[in-house]
């Protein structure tokens, strides 16, 4: 298999925006039909676990072990940390906080890593890149380089002339760098089939507010550069290149450092972007599995690519205030490599009211709120919470609106939902509605594939996006960005779990019309997007827990 990025026809705006809708209905699971995917696993072609590119350099990093600071809630809030110096203990404490090893599972004969960076089926399409000038300790001259978590290491795939990286960084402030993001769709197609290429995005997202995170850990700020083209994007990271391995696709470039939270659309200029894919490029992708099945991957992700332009003006946020509660005396870093997906509910922990409306804090786009402050856009996603066990709160079906101007909307969006009322104790700058209450444990676990995970925890909840408004203004291209927020959102609620003591999980196994229904969505106006549970886990005995690395 080879494909460089713009081998695909062109299509109109019109044709692409056919394209996702299309692909976003056929993969509807339904309560009586799955969408389209593999009858078994074959695990003869499970997809090897780990990109590595044969041939190129591989740059050691230090494997830091986690520190007591900074707090937890600090890391949440812009300028809350001072900025630590660039140089090889700072790119290393990055990668390490964001898309490392976290621990390895070991179960009989079968041992298996888990990441800092969640995904579905432990499967981790998303690959890392760093583009980089000279870092004191790391390399004297500019690099872009493959991140291996399994070494946690940098492969050096090319060299960059300094003049050049001086071009193309002219208009960034000192000290930036850019972490890029690829997905390999194969990785979670083997398993998920046609619906693959919706994971790949929630795990993308995941992947962006852990390098955000991650960043103001160290007191730096990150921003997507959201004008780049896919096309250009594949020039900067080098995966237009020829192969027979399986394609990884372009998605984002990520400017990361202490000042940047000021750039803007239009910082790094045209030509020196082109001129990267004239690099000469080293090393050759490992193939991951011998044989394939074609799951349609290609025609949504081609569908999706970015022009390389300015984004359309977008509504300002709505305004929320600094969070209400003190700052938890609570290190960040632990919580960051403790943070597991849960695989079962125990169906009788229970939060107080106050920890469920700080968990639905930290998950609004305020002002400097990471890792939102990343995204370019006006908030998409809301939340439909089905609250289970929360002292001083009724059960029932909520809505946390993550877009003031939207609630409106919302509300006449789900005509089966009488009433909107304000919860009790709720603080004022919460945008959070009871729809209704009721013993909502069957409904939850009815419209996320009958599973117990999502009724037997303390809530769970749908990601309700605004769909269509979105498309017509932006294009295709918004398509997995909306899935991007929805992940981001996942991380947050994966960190205040564990920060809480308790566990979640993403579930993307859900009936997305089945859900609309208890909503009374009845058009594509909104449509669900991912969902999620929190509460006390159940851990299974039969695993072993190993260290992610010899020395750490």
């Amino acid at each position: 298999m080879s494909r460089e990025s713009d081998d695909v026809p062109n299509t109109t705006s019109t044709d692409a925006l056919a394209t996702v809708r299309r692909y976003h209905q056929v993969t509807k699971h339904h309560v009586h039909r799955f969408a389209d995917g593999p009858g078994y696993l074959d695990w003869a072609n499970q997809p090897a676990p780990f990109r590595r590119y044969h041939g190129a350099t591989l740059i050691a990093l230090d494997r830091a072990p986690p520190a007591d600071g900074p707090r937890y809630d600090d890391a949440f809030v812009e300028g809350q940390s001072p900025p630590i110096p660039l140089n090889r203990r700072s790119i290393s404490q990055l990668f390490f906080d964001s898309l490392a090893i976290s621990a390895w599972k070991k179960a009989g004969d079968a041992q298996w890593a888990l990441r800092v960076n969640p995904s579905s089926g432990n499967l981790h399409p998303t690959e890392g890149y760093l583009l980089c000038g000279p870092v004191d300790g790391l390399f004297a001259g500019p690099l872009v380089c493959h991140y291996a978590p399994k070494e946690h290491a940098l492969e050096v795939r090319a060299q960059v002339d300094p003049a050049l990286w001086e071009a193309l960084c002219a208009r960034c402030p000192p000290e930036t760098f850019f972490v890029g993001l690829t997905s390999v769709h194969w990785r979670e197609a083997w398993k998920y089939g046609k619906r693959a290429y919706r994971y790949c995005q929630h795990d993308l997202g995941h992947a962006i507010a852990a390098v955000a995170i991650a960043a103001a850990a160290l007191g730096w700020q990150a921003r997507l550069l959201d004008d780049l083209g896919t096309t250009e994007l594949a020039g900067l990271l080098g995966t237009a290149r020829k192969h027979t391995a399986e394609a990884e696709e372009p998605d984002v470039l990520i400017a990361v450092g202490p000042r940047v939270q000021g750039i803007t659309a239009g910082t790094l200029p045209e030509d020196p972007v082109r001129q990267f894919a004239r690099l000469e490029w080293r090393g050759t992708p490992n193939a991951l599995s011998a044989d394939h099945v074609d799951w349609g991957m290609d025609a949504p992700a081609a569908a999706a690519r970015r022009p390389r332009g300015r984004s359309p003006s977008v509504r300002s946020p709505a305004s929320h205030s600094p969070s209400l509660w003190p700052a938890r005396l609570v290190a960040l870093r632990p919580v960051i490599r403790q943070r597991r997906s849960a695989v079962a509910m125990d169906g009788q922990t229970r939060i107080d009211r106050d920890l469920f409306y700080r968990m639905l804090h930290k998950t609004v786009a305020s002002p400097g709120q990471i890792p939102f402050s990343t995204l370019p856009w006006t908030p998409h996603i809301h939340l439909a919470i089905f609250v289970h066990r929360v002292d001083g709160l009724a059960p029932g079906l909520y809505m946390l609106v993550r877009d003031r101007t939207q609630r409106s909307g919302l509300e006449a969006a789900c005509p089966r939902t009488a009433t909107w009322e304000r919860p009790p104790g709720c603080p004022e700058d919460l945008d959070l509605w009871c729809l209704s209450q009721a013993d909502t444990r069957h409904t939850a676990r009815a419209v996320s594939c009958t599973q117990d995970i999502a009724s037997d925890g303390c809530f769970s909840l749908g990601m309700i996006a605004e769909f269509e408004g979105p498309l017509r203004r932006h294009g295709a291209w918004f398509y997995p960005r909306l899935f991007w927020e929805a992940g981001a959102i996942g991380q947050v609620l994966y960190l205040e779990a564990e920060a809480a003591g308790l566990r979640s999980t993403g579930i993307g196994c859900y009936f997305d019309d089945a859900m609309h229904d208890v909503l009374g969505l009845e058009d594509t106006t909104y449509q669900d997007l991912y969902h999620f549970t929190v509460g006390g886990a159940i851990d299974d005995a039969r695993l072993t827990t190993l260290p992610a690395y010899p020395d750490v």
